[in-house]
């Protein structure tokens, strides 16, 4: 606890004294990298849980700066295995046996080690191989102490520290780091999501869930078949496989396409280490402890949307994305179709005739004054997209993945149901003729309607700029004060103790007053500064 409160001490005061600085961006973006760096080299150090943290905070750069992600975004989370005779007793507590009872043999060296369990290989009495994943000794107790430290950080921060670079709500982050390790650390949880990704893929035989072996498995041990896989990362491994690379990446888009489009549980972290593939071909997925669920509504709206953007029906693929929440309630429909069809008109080619670094800032400035957010719910498919696209980049060339995924979206398409009808619907929706009723002069409004949301969204920035510095100098008041009072008590001198005080309790009372103005005016600003 005092490691890591010393460590957010320190970060507090660097961000102060940059604040009274009134350091410029550029040094700001310095200043993050190096909380990133030291962040890091404190998270090795005391290792277990706070890798985990870091490793989902990695997973939120529309809340933190790019500076500080930049630095956390590859922590792997490897720790020293613990001795076996903390793990017996584990797995003797839990299953009320010897592990003779079940086992005729487990290597009491650890395969894997993370910080919430480590995995261990064993020979069952039928003579079966297993792997056996064991809860980390004392790994509730170091939870609520990591957590309790947290929470303490937390607190002092939201009420305390002006973070620049976009006004993060750090309850809702506190929140949802602590939903997240509290159901990975249930093993009974990621055993029932096993169950149920091997009942949902049951019909496909290009892959490979392991069975579990729920008799002996329980909250703090779980125990599954052992499968032999090659890492997609193996450049040798994959030479020796009678399928293709190009093989492999259509298989892997058509397991996990319907997670991130269908309603239900997908795979949350399909990363190296839990997708592997079989001698034969076949994928082979483990880990389920890191899962996210996608509602019957959403699935709906995400189909809509991918099937209105080829068909170029932007009406349509923005009234999606304001049903799934990406839009804020001001954002004008119109504006924002012309701008997607713009964006999806966009040619890499066009890059090498532009400033690329010009664009770079233009697009920054744009994206700022728009009103876009990202819903909470959809970080983790975030997450499993994006970690599964660097899997598939890795196997094919664009060119080639874009090939794959056409026809793989369209068989999709048509086993829900949406036949080829329904998608000519959609692309004669998108057609000049169905468009007439609408305005031309709409889109000569665009450029104004651009610089009036801009316009809006610096008067809200810079009216909760105000509070915020009045709450900031209402602190440092008070600071003051107290110093005085202190100063007042050692010297025994009345008047300068009665001053002190009485500007300490004004000082706080503006704090609180100046607080509770800057969290009300939070409901008018952009999501990604709340």
């Amino acid at each position: 606890m005092v490691k890591i409160l010393s460590m957010a001490l320190m970060i507090f005061l660097q961000i102060y004294w940059y604040k009274f600085r009134k350091k410029p961006e550029k040094d700001w973006e310095m200043l993050w990298v190096k909380i990133g760096k030291n962040f890091r080299e404190t998270l090795f150090e005391l290792e277990g849980l706070l890798i985990k943290i870091g490793q989902l905070l990695s997973i939120r750069a529309d809340l933190l700066p790019q500076g500080f992600i930049s630095q956390i975004q590859d922590l792997t989370d490897n720790v020293p295995p613990s001795d076996w005779e903390e793990i017996q007793n584990i797995l003797e507590g839990e299953w009320e046996e010897p592990i003779e009872h079940y086992f005729n043999y487990i290597d009491q060296k650890a395969v894997a080690s993370a910080s919430i369990g480590e995995v261990y290989k064993g020979v069952l009495k039928n003579g079966k191989e297993v792997a056996i994943k064991v809860q980390r000794p004392n790994i509730q107790s170091i939870i609520n102490t990591d957590f309790r430290t947290l929470g303490i950080i937390i607190w002092f921060a939201d009420h305390f520290i002006p973070l620049p670079k976009g006004f993060i709500n750090l309850k809702v982050l506190f929140k949802e780091l602590k939903q997240v390790i509290e159901r990975e650390v249930d093993f009974s949880l990621e055993k029932n999501t096993l169950l149920f990704f091997k009942e949902r893929f049951k019909n496909e035989a290009s892959m490979v869930i392991p069975d579990v072996y729920s008799d002996i498995s329980t909250s703090r041990v779980l125990v599954m078949e052992w499968v032999d896989g090659i890492r997609l990362t193996d450049e040798s491994g994959l030479d020796q496989l009678e399928v293709s690379r190009e093989e492999l990446a259509h298989k892997l888009i058509e397991l996990f396409l319907p997670q991130w489009l269908e309603p239900g549980t997908f795979h949350a972290d399909p990363h190296t280490g839990n997708v592997l593939v079989s001698k034969e071909g076949k994928i082979i997925l483990f880990d389920f402890g890191m899962t996210a669920e996608i509602s019957q509504r959403d699935a709906s709206e995400f189909q809509g949307l991918i099937e209105s953007l080829l068909s170029k029906n932007y009406a349509r693929a923005v009234e999606c994305l304001m049903n799934l929440g990406f839009l804020l309630p001001e954002a004008d429909p119109r504006t924002m179709e012309r701008l997607l069809a713009e964006l999806m008109s966009f040619k890499p080619q066009q890059l090498k005739e532009m400033d690329i670094m010009a664009l770079k800032l233009e697009m920054n400035d744009l994206i700022q004054a728009l009103p876009i957010q990202v819903p909470t719910r959809f970080v983790f498919l975030g997450r499993s997209v994006v970690t599964m696209e660097g899997i598939l980049r890795g196997l094919a060339t664009e060119k080639e993945l874009a090939e794959i995924l056409k026809p793989v979206f369209l068989d999709w398409l048509q086993k829900q149901g949406n036949n080829k009808w329904s998608f000519l619907w959609y692309w004669l929706q998108s057609q000049p003729l169905f468009k007439i009723i609408h305005s031309f002069t709409e889109f000569f409004k665009l450029p104004q309607k651009l610089e009036d949301i801009k316009e809006n969204e610096q008067r809200r920035h810079f009216q909760f700029t105000i509070y915020e510095n009045y709450k900031k100098q209402m602190f440092q008041l008070a600071a003051a004060g107290l110093g005085g009072v202190a100063f007042g008590i050692y010297t025994e001198h009345q008047l300068i103790l009665q001053l002190s005080a009485g500007i300490t309790i004004l000082s706080s009372l503006g704090h609180v007053i100046f607080g509770y103005k800057l969290k009300k005016w939070l409901k008018y600003m952009h999501e990604k500064r709340r």
